[in-house]
């Protein structure tokens, strides 16, 4: 598993404890910036971040700013993408299960890193249902 991460500013920490996380699961990554607290725009990142998952480059991506929203816009503006605003561990599953959502949102500034870390692994660990139910109303999302 391939993973593109990606923060502006107001998730830069939190990036740091996802990418250590992800590392001690031996799961591989690239992070696509930012690179350290400065301010920056969150286009700039989520951009090539879901390029990159739409690409097949990376399995999924992961994107953090200050409240997950706007980083979330961006990506879905991506035809392909399936960004998906998540602060629990219920959405992370539901969102992989119901909607094979390609990359996960957080925001850096609402939920913590010991939740982060689970809404991560929830993310990345549940498979999409391939429901026919499921697969009809991701058709008509990509239509």
């Amino acid at each position: 598993m391939k993973i593109a991460i990606g923060s502006d500013h107001g998730g830069f920490e939190l990036k740091a404890e996802v990418m250590k996380h992800l590392s001690d699961r031996g799961i591989e990554f690239k992070d696509f910036g930012c690179y350290d607290a400065n301010s920056c725009d969150y286009p700039d990142i989520a951009k090539p971040v879901a390029k990159a998952v739409v690409n097949k480059e990376y399995d999924f991506g992961i994107l953090i700013c200050g409240t997950g929203i706007g980083i979330s816009i961006t990506a879905n503006k991506i035809k392909g993408i399936r960004a998906a605003l998540c602060s629990d561990c219920f959405s992370a599953e539901a969102t992989r299960l119901h909607n094979n959502a390609n990359i996960l949102a957080m925001g850096g500034r609402v939920v913590g890193p010991g939740l982060a870390l689970k809404i991560v692994d929830t993310f990345l660990d549940t498979p999409f249902s391939n429901e026919e139910r499921h697969i009809r109303r991701i058709n008509k999302i990509e239509e």
